[in-house]
């Protein structure tokens, strides 16, 4: 799964990589959670469009915000058939730009959180999902979620899943390509290009914030 991601890229590096004319604006974060706004890449008429939206999906039938809080990721592979995701799979697919994700690891000592960071990229580029729902006052949310698959080798002592990571040449399949294409793109990132390394436990509470939050702990680089 992914629980917990940063996102502290310089905004202009950020424009670069998704080739946009505008770049966003927007202070490092360190300990992104869900039901935050998220900055997410989305398609806009002929072109793509930077954009924050709430962090938990809500899909247009759902009666409050309260179901977004679990559907924060959508599994890769079932996500073409559940009714939460289908239509947005379809329709409203879009990227999650972020720094590094942190994923919790079972040893006998506790829970270890540790980030998980490329080598060869500014940032990963989440495959996602985004919706609209109207509230009964009228306002309307906008949401997100992330997609997941199974885990690469270097992710399976960590976790059984990981995020489906996008490479730069595949964005413009993933945002507006057939669905069989958008499809094989759910697949695990290469373990190659990314690196993991153990950080201190404060990162466990969402309203810590800062960058010692991917430091290393002592003793690792």
């Amino acid at each position: 799964m992914c629980g917990r991601y940063f996102l502290d890229t310089l905004p202009e590096l950020l424009a670069q990589q998704f080739r946009a004319h505008k770049y966003p604006v927007y202070p490092a974060r360190y300990n992104i959670a869900p039901t935050q706004q998220t900055l997410i890449w989305r398609q806009h008429g002929d072109e793509g469009e930077f954009a924050w939206v709430r962090w938990g999906l809500v899909p247009h039938w759902a009666k409050d915000l309260a179901i977004g809080q679990k559907l924060i990721n959508a599994r890769g592979e079932s996500v073409r058939d559940k009714p939460a995701f289908r239509a947005a799979f379809k329709y409203r697919r879009c990227i999650v730009p972020a720094s590094g994700f942190y994923e919790w690891q079972a040893l006998s000592s506790g829970k270890q959180p540790m980030a998980i960071v490329p080598l060869d990229q500014a940032i990963f580029a989440f495959a996602g999902l985004w919706e609209h729902w109207t509230a009964p006052d009228g306002s309307v949310v906008e949401s997100q979620c992330i997609l997941t698959t199974s885990a690469n080798h270097l992710m399976a002592p960590i976790h059984d899943r990981m995020p489906v990571i996008l490479d730069p040449r595949d964005f413009a399949t993933w945002m507006r390509g057939p669905l069989p294409e958008a499809e094989a793109l759910i697949r695990p990132y290469t373990e190659t290009r990314m690196r993991a390394y153990p950080v201190g436990r404060a990162v466990g509470n969402p309203r810590n914030e800062g960058p010692e939050l991917i430091q290393a702990v002592a003793g690792h680089p």
